[in-house]
Formats: structure tokens, sequence, C-alpha cells
């Protein structure tokens, strides 16, 4: 018989496995389309990590080369600027998406083609556009020295 204890544990093995693999699958799809690809990568080699130790192996030099690339992009504010435009362009467009004007009449091919996807398509564009707001501020926070 099973007791419950071995039930629960085996319960979370399948819970990580399902959501980290599903978080791995999710990002590489996204790193081609639309979303935080690169982010929920590193989530779901997080989440494995906790099982597999091939999986913390791989996630130690992607977490040092995201802080290195997040702190050199908050070194100057031009950067930290266009980072922000960056994230507002994304918000914008997502918003775009989600309303689905008219397709123009200066649109050159078949109307079908005009803003595909809808609003999931749209809403992960905005989502995408938070989350690169939240990781300029963590950023700028981490990383760019106080000015007194």
């Amino acid at each position: 018989m099973n007791s419950p204890r071995r039930s629960t544990r085996w319960a979370r093995r399948v819970g990580i496995e399902v959501l980290g693999w599903g978080l791995v699958i999710l990002g590489l799809a996204a790193l081609v389309l639309p979303g935080p690809g690169l982010l929920a990568l590193a989530a779901g080699l997080v989440i494995l990590s906790q099982q597999y130790e091939w999986a913390e192996r791989r996630l130690e030099p992607v977490k040092e080369k995201a802080f290195e690339v997040a702190e050199d992009g908050v070194r100057t504010w031009p950067r930290i600027l266009m980072s922000c435009a960056g994230a507002l362009w994304l918000i914008g467009i997502g918003i775009v998406w989600i309303l689905q004007p008219a397709v123009p009449a200066w649109w050159p091919i078949d109307d079908r083609w005009w803003l595909p996807g809808g609003w999931g398509t749209g809403s992960s564009l905005v989502f995408s556009g938070l989350i690169a707001f939240a990781l300029i501020i963590y950023s700028i926070r981490r990383f760019r020295p106080a000015t007194s």
C-alpha cells in the first residue's frame, strides 16, 4: 500500500516536472512568437533544477549572463530611456493588436493577414512590456549606483 507521504512526494515530483517542462516548452515557443521566451525558459530551468542536477548546471551560466546584461542595460540614462521606450512600444503594439482596428486601405496583402492572433497575441505583448518595465526597475535598483 502507498503511504500518504509517498503519494505526496510523487505528486510534488509530477507537479515540478509538468510545470518545469511546460515553462521550458512555452519559453522555446515564445523565442519565435510574441512573449517572454527567455524568462519562461529560465523559470522552467529554475523549477527543474529542484529535481535535476543538469538543470542546475545550465541555470548558473544563464543567471550570470542575465545579470551581466541587466547591469550593462542600466549603465547609462540613454540605455534606460531606450529600454523604457521599447517596453512602451511593446505595450502599445499589444493594445493595437487587442483592439483589432479595421484593415487600412494601404494594406497590400490579403485582409486575413492584418493583425492575426487577436487577443492572445496582443495580451502576450502587453504582458511582455509589463515584465520589461518590472525588470528595468529591478535592474536600476540592483545595479545602478545611488547618486547623492
